[in-house]
């Protein structure tokens, strides 16, 4: 490598590194606010946020094969999902149901709108207002795993809560 490939190389890495740099936020987004506890508005930190939703509650939910009920690990989820739905009232969902490649495209929609509709009812059950809530069906057409093995076919057996709005607050 001669040296204007090294000398390319060093200021490219010198100046990821001054990016790294979160003091250089003098206003809280970054520099004294990091270090004191608190966090970046919709950060993976941000309790309100969508990031935060998916990440730390969960917004998915698996099934059995051919099954649309709950396993007491999805309601542990949905229940941390209907805490977060209450508590940030600007948002609205949509709960995705899909199914794995096994059976026609006809029978896995019908077995993702029942699951969707099961992990719907369960959120108005836990006092989410049923008008925040609607459900799609994909059945087999979005799946996560492709491959006709069992780690394949459980991925896909899910419902996944889509959340929408937020964007005022």
């Amino acid at each position: 490598m001669g040296n204007l490939g090294k000398w390319i190389i060093a200021a490219a890495l010198l100046g990821l590194a001054a990016c790294n740099d979160p003091s250089r936020l003098g206003d809280g987004m970054g520099g004294a606010a990091a270090g004191s506890g608190t966090f970046a508005p919709g950060s993976a930190s941000d309790p309100r946020s969508p990031i935060f939703f998916q990440e730390a509650i969960g917004d998915r939910v698996f099934f059995a094969n051919d099954q649309s009920g709950l396993s007491p690990e999805a309601r542990a989820t949905l229940d941390g999902q209907s805490q977060w739905l209450l508590t940030n009232t600007d948002y609205t969902a949509v709960i995705e149901g899909h199914a794995d490649e096994k059976g026609t495209r006809e029978y896995n929609l019908a077995l993702g709108a029942r699951r969707a509709n099961t992990v719907r009812e369960y959120l108005v059950t836990s006092g989410v207002p049923a008008s925040r809530l609607k459900t799609i069906s994909y059945g087999k057409e979005r799946p996560i795993e492709i491959c006709s093995v069992e780690a394949c076919y459980s991925k896909n057996r899910r419902a996944v809560t889509v959340l929408a709005g937020g964007l005022t607050g």
